[in-house]
């Protein structure tokens, strides 16, 4: 089985939020679409930042902060960490391991106007079990 690409393995659906979004927004709209990250956008839709479940309990739950008044800005990972969509599962967990993430925004030549996708740790995990799956079918062969 070859090495699959960024772009193979993406998740191609941004789901995105405002930048003027509280802390409790971002958590509510993350359970009712049942994601673990969002990708902050200013107001002509241009990405700030990705703001994931764990920056929501490190920087408001732990620290015992009042969601409605915490602006997502605070607690979001910005810049966002990208990767170009050709480049190797590989390399994408090194950048992540790198920069110590585990969301990397999916762009074309670094063209943060123009989000293609979003891959993170969950998706590795399904790739990771795929080729698994894969190489225990063909061991015989």
């Amino acid at each position: 089985m070859a090495t699959k690409s960024v772009s193979e393995i993406m998740t191609r659906k941004l789901e995105k939020i405002n930048s003027a979004a509280t802390a409790q927004e971002v958590a509510k709209k993350m359970s009712e679409i049942k994601v673990s990250s969002l990708l902050v956008t200013d107001d002509t839709g241009k990405p700030m930042g990705i703001v994931t479940e764990r920056n929501l309990v490190r920087k408001v739950v732990a620290d015992k902060l009042k969601p409605s008044a915490v602006n997502v800005q605070q607690i979001m990972f910005s810049p966002p960490v990208t990767i170009d969509p050709g480049s190797s599962m590989e390399i994408a967990a090194d950048i992540m391991n790198q920069n110590k993430v585990k969301h990397l925004l999916v762009v074309e030549n670094e063209d943060l106007n123009k989000p293609l996708g979003i891959i993170s740790a969950t998706d590795f995990a399904g790739y990771l079990k795929d080729t698994a799956k894969f190489q225990q079918n063909n061991q015989g062969n």
